[in-house]
């Protein structure tokens, strides 16, 4: 079995596989993710802008390519 110890292998690596598993890597990211957030009011109103910017026509990346949190 494959063993990566960084994130920059892992980040290589997915660069090699298909959008229909990159697809599944996301959906399970997001999973993962989800299940630790936090629904504060400021997160809530996060989501209430992005929607209100989606009506308005207005698609703009939060996260730059190659940006890390």
């Amino acid at each position: 079995m494959l063993s990566m110890s960084t994130v920059q292998e892992i980040e290589t690596a997915i660069t090699h596989l298909s959008l229909e598993e990159m697809s599944a890597i996301r959906d399970w990211l997001d999973d993962q993710l989800e299940d630790q957030l936090e629904f504060t009011d400021e997160f809530k109103a996060k989501i209430e802008r992005a929607r209100a910017e989606i009506a308005r026509g207005e698609y703009s990346r939060i996260r730059q390519p190659g940006t890390r949190r």
